[in-house]
C-alpha cells in the first residue's frame, strides 16, 4: 500500500526532478530554527515540486560525540527554554509552554527521520513533524528510542515497528553516518559569514572543525551552486534556485486552508500566512495551544496525538473565524 493509500495521510507533491536542480537542506529534528523555518520551507517545496530533488541531510545538532554533559541541567534547561522563546518571537513558531530538558543527543530523532523515509515521503513528513512536536510543542524532546516510540505511536498510517527496526537498520545507521560528516564539511561561502541578524547563518564550530548551521540550503544547478544558510526569507531561497537553474519557473498557487491541512496534517499560524491565501483556520481542526499560538491538527493526526493520549476525547474540531 502507497502512503497515498493510507488513511489520513495524504501524498504530498512529487520531488521527481523536470529539469537539473538538487536542493540540499542541512537541518535537524530537533532544531528551533528549523522549526521556525518549516513554513517558509513547505512552500519552497510546493513551489519547487517537479522541478528539483530535495536532499535532506541530518546534522546531529546535539550531540553526544562533541557535547559536554551540562553541570547544572535545570540551569541550562531553562536558559534553553529562553532561547527558544526568543527564536518563537522571531519566527512565529510555536514553543512549549514548559520545557522538561534540552535534548540529550539528536541522534535518536534523526534516525527515525531516516527510517522513516521507507515508507514514503508522506509518512516520513509526518513523522518528522511529530518529532519537532515533541520538543518545541510538548516540551519532551524525542532524545530516547523510547521518546521516539512515544512521539510518533497513533501516527496515521506509520508502520510504528517497522519504523523502529529500520531506526536499527545498517542502511540508516550508515547513512545518518554519512550525512553526520557531510553537514560537517562545510562550503567555504559559510565560513565567517556574517550577514543580517538575528541568525545569519554562519558556520558553527563543532569539534575539530565546523558543521553547517541549521537550516542552511545548497541549490545545485547547471549554472553552479548557491548556499542559504540562516535565517532568510523565501524570497533568497526563490532567488537562489533560479540563478543556478536558469529559466526555472517556479509553480503551485497558495491553497485553501482545510487544503493545506489534508495535505499537511499539522498547521502552524506561519503555516497558514506561507500555504494559504484564506485569514481563517481550517474547518475540521483540532486545535491544540502552545506557549506562541496555536496549531491545527488534521482529526486523524490528532487521534493519537501525545498531547491528548491522556486526557480523552481529543477536543472539539476548532471552527473559530479567525486565528
Amino acid at each position: 500500500m502507497t502512503a497515498a493509500a493510507r488513511p489520513g495521510v495524504p501524498e504530498p507533491p512529487a520531488d521527481e526532478p523536470a529539469g537539473e536542480l538538487e536542493v540540499v537542506e542541512y537541518t535537524d529534528p530537533l532544531c528551533p530554527w528549523a522549526w521556525g523555518s518549516e513554513p517558509k520551507l513547505r512552500r519552497l517545496r510546493a513551489l519547487l515540486a517537479g522541478r528539483a530533488v530535495w536532499r535532506p541531510v541530518y546534522g546531529v545538532l546535539f550531540d553526544e560525540e562533541e557535547d559536554d554533559p551540562a553541570p547544572d541541567p535545570a540551569a541550562e534547561t531553562a536558559w534553553y527554554a529562553r532561547y527558544i522563546a526568543e527564536i518563537s518571537a522571531h519566527t512565529g513558531a510555536p514553543h512549549a509552554v514548559r520545557l522538561a530538558r534540552v535534548a540529550a543527543c539528536s541522534r535518536p530523532a534523526s534516525l527515525a527521520a531516516v527510517a522513516a523515509e521507507r515508507q514514503g515521503p508522506a509518512v516520513a513528513a509526518a513523522v518528522l513533524r511529530r518529532l519537532r512536536e515533541s520538543v518545541f510543542v510538548l516540551g519532551e524532546p524525542a532524545d530516547s528510542t523510547d521518546r521516539v516510540r512515544a512521539a510518533v505511536t497513533g501516527l496515521p498510517g506509520l508502520d510504528e515497528g517497522l519504523l523502529l527496526a529500520d531506526m536499527t537498520d545498517r542502511r540508516t545507521t550508515e547513512r545518518l553516518a554519512a550525512d553526520r560528516a557531510e553537514a560537517r564539511a562545510p562550503v567555504p561561502e559559510v565560513l565567517g559569514l556574517s550577514g543580517p541578524a538575528p541568525h545569519p547563518g554562519a558556520a558553527k564550530e563543532a569539534g575539530d572543525g565546523y558543521r553547517y548551521a541549521l537550516p542552511t540550503l545548497l541549490f545545485v544547478g547547471p549554472a553552479g551552486r548557491r548556499v542559504v544558510p540562516g535565517w532568510r526569507p523565501l524570497g533568497e531561497y526563490l532567488a537562489a534556485a533560479r540563478a543556478v537553474a536558469p529559466g526555472l519557473r517556479a509553480g503551485a498557487g497558495q491553497l485553501d486552508p482545510d487544503a493545506a491541512l489534508e495535505l499537511h496534517l499539522s498547521l502552524t499560524r506561519a503555516d497558514l500566512e506561507q500555504l494559504t491565501a484564506a485569514a481563517r483556520p481550517p474547518a475540521r481542526a483540532v486545535r491544540l495551544e502552545s506557549g506562541n499560538g496555536p496549531l491545527w491538527l488534521h482529526p486523524a493526526y490528532a487521534e493519537g496525538h501525545p498531547a491528548y493520549t491522556e486526557r480523552r476525547p481529543a477536543p472539539a474540531a476548532d471552527r473559530s473565524p479567525g486565528r
